[in-house]
């Protein structure tokens, strides 16, 4: 069983076709990128398995469940960190984190085991008691994502989690990701960044709500080359963009 399943998602706002019939699954323990440009439509995608929007039509599964009507399965199984602020910005570090365990409804053991093993991964424990709006843009995303395992997931989604983050703390949130996938944890994240594309799995282009092609990286850039073209993902992402507007419309299926 897939363990995020997306299902000919269909979302508009007004005029604006969000996410146009779009399809793709990610297996368990793997990292899965959804990479474009602003309006590509990576964000209401990930806000519709979050079970945060709701469909026109399709389907979307976490876990095998309607994030929008799977209650405390759901958000049992899910972890996530959207690209705008999600935490109490007058809470401190500590502070937080004791909230989100509330609202999971912990027994204090487990929290304080937990809260200890996230601030030593994170390397959040010398700032407990500093405000989450006095926090670095690094460090503010480094809580988040404590936060957001704190009732340790099945499923794990970030909203373009590396964005406005210094070359450091993105380093070190990409050895996290590493490390929560080798335990067994699923996560799909989205991204503007090609280089951060090509550390995932797999990876899904999308423009303008729609899929443009999919697959490893590797393999993506390997098929690229094989056709004169010079294999670097950034390059083909804007080749197969280019060739995506030339074709008006015809997509592939």
């Amino acid at each position: 069983m897939s363990m995020i399943e997306a299902r000919a998602l269909l979302r508009r706002f007004g005029a604006t076709t969000a996410l146009d019939n779009l399809s793709f699954a990610v297996e368990p323990g793997e990292l899965f990128g959804l990479v474009g440009a602003d309006g590509a439509g990576k964000t209401t995608a990930i806000r519709a398995l979050a079970g945060l929007i709701a469909l026109d039509s399709g389907r979307a599964l976490v876990a095998g469940c309607d994030p929008a009507t799977g209650g405390s399965a759901v958000r049992e199984s899910l972890g996530l960190v959207p690209q705008q602020a999600s935490l109490y910005p007058d809470l401190s570090v500590a502070e937080n984190l004791r909230f989100l365990a509330r609202l999971f409804c912990l027994p204090k053991q487990v929290f304080r085991e937990r809260r200890e093993r996230l601030l030593a991964i994170t390397r959040l424990a010398p700032f407990v008691d500093r405000r989450a709006d006095a926090l670095s843009g690094g460090m503010y995303k480094k809580l988040a994502l404590a936060c957001a395992l704190l009732h340790r997931p099945q499923v794990l989604l970030l909203d373009e989690p590396t964005v406005g983050v210094d070359p450091v703390s993105r380093r070190e949130l990409w050895a996290l990701l590493h490390e929560f996938i080798h335990d067994g944890m699923t996560v799909l994240l989205s991204t503007p960044y090609m280089d951060e594309a090509e550390r995932c799995h797999r990876v899904a282009l999308l423009h303008q709500g729609r899929l443009l092609l999919a697959g490893e990286p590797q393999a993506l850039l390997e098929d690229f080359a094989g056709k004169g073209e010079t294999a670097t993902f950034e390059t083909l992402f804007i080749a197969r963009l280019e060739r995506a507007e030339r074709e008006q419309g015809a997509w592939p299926s």
